[in-house]
């Protein structure tokens, strides 16, 4: 109704044909984020949704690789948000809205 696209930003190996990665650190270890570069037009404006914004490494990941991708991140939204674990302080300057604060 809105005209909007959805795209896909998955761990290591669940995307299906050419993709860009990115790896980045967890509060916990190391992860891979991957992207298939075709989903995003040059210059698209982008809203990243999320389920739990802790450190920042997930949102960070997202946001590199829409970058590398051509798009431009417009804010980023989350279902809960760790305030302990201080993510905001990590994420830069993308605003961050949170719908729930544990």
């Amino acid at each position: 109704e809105l005209g909007l696209g959805t795209l896909m930003i998955r761990k290591a190996g669940k995307l299906p044909g050419p993709v860009i990665g990115i790896d980045y650190g967890l509060e916990y270890g190391k992860s891979r984020m991957e992207l298939q570069p075709d989903s995003i037009k040059e210059g698209a404006r982008v809203l990243v949704l999320d389920d739990v914004l802790a450190t920042g490494g997930t949102v960070n990941a997202s946001a590199a690789l829409i970058k590398r991708a051509g798009g431009i991140v417009e804010s980023v939204c989350v279902l809960m948000e760790l305030e302990e674990l201080d993510g905001r302080a990590h994420i830069g300057d993308l605003e961050c809205e949170a719908l729930t604060l544990i």
